[in-house]
């Protein structure tokens, strides 16, 4: 560098080079006394916990939770948003009810129809070895395996005697059945897990009973079984499906079905005439 320009400070600063040198950093005398450089902390966000200590300690009431995820930051607060906000009961699921007689055919249809009219959720079945029907003759019943369709039930004893079938009211049952479901089941060969059990007389109850403890109880699924006692005809089946409606309402409104079964059961029979029996078995 030249010594001239180096002695006279107005060369200097005429000079380019020095102020591009000034411009780029390079340090050209002693660190400038005065406060830093204030760009970095422009950029910088100010910390938020000690604000929200200071405010809350000073009385001040806190900030208001926006969204999910703002929650109190003391206990006070904490204990209050509690009070407010109580933890939501566990989901209750609806029982599902499973009507029970021998073919599937009257009674517990009765009760499937009855049931599912109000709105239940409910499944039907048998325990007998077959389905069987009235004939023509008192010894002469109209037997079908189960699964038989009821359509194809309907249809068969309509091409035998319509005017006998429809006398005494199977043309009108089957008509019934077959707008619920497709055909009979078979208790004893249903894989449906139900909650509730209602039979409509003692050997379906005991049938149902009987085949329970031969399953093992494997899913430790605990099942109440109830009989209603009810003549195999449509007038007897059509007065305990009333009776099954007010039973299953009482069953669904409780809280604690094993706790207040008793009482159920107790208000039902002095309600309705039916005798009852109750079990309760494992699936």
């Amino acid at each position: 560098m030249d010594p001239r320009r180096a002695r006279d400070p107005r060369l200097a600063r005429q000079d380019p080079r020095l102020q591009q040198r000034s411009q780029s950093g390079t340090p050209s005398g002693p660190p400038p006394q005065g406060p830093p450089y204030q760009g970095y902390q422009y950029q910088q966000q100010p910390p938020q916990a000690p604000q929200l200590q200071a405010s809350t300690s000073q009385g001040y009431p806190p900030p208001e939770a926006q969204g999910a995820a703002s929650l109190p930051h003391d206990s006070t607060s904490l204990q209050s948003h509690e009070q407010s906000h109580p933890p939501s009961s566990g989901y209750k699921p609806r029982p599902l009810f499973c009507v029970v007689c021998a073919s599937n055919q009257n009674r517990s249809m009765e009760g499937h129809y009855v049931l599912a009219k109000a709105g239940f959720r409910v499944c039907s079945s048998g325990t007998g070895s077959a389905v069987r029907l009235p004939g023509p003759a008192i010894d002469k019943p109209n037997i079908f395996p189960f699964g038989t369709p009821y359509n194809d039930i309907y249809e068969q004893l309509q091409s035998q005697d319509a005017r006998l079938y429809t006398a005494n009211g199977l043309l009108q049952m089957l008509d019934r059945n077959r707008r619920l479901k497709l055909a009979p089941e078979r208790w004893q060969e249903t894989k449906t897990v139900a909650d509730i059990v209602i039979t409509c007389e003692e050997r379906c109850f005991d049938a149902v009973c009987d085949d329970l403890l031969t399953r093992g109880g494997e899913f430790n699924k605990p099942v109440h079984i109830i009989n209603i006692e009810i003549r195999d005809n449509h007038e007897e089946a059509h007065i305990a499906g009333k009776a099954m409606v007010d039973l299953a309402t009482a069953i669904e409104n409780a809280k604690d079905i094993d706790e207040e079964i008793n009482d159920i059961l107790k208000a039902h029979q002095e309600k309705h005439p039916h005798s009852i029996l109750h079990a309760v078995a494992y699936y």
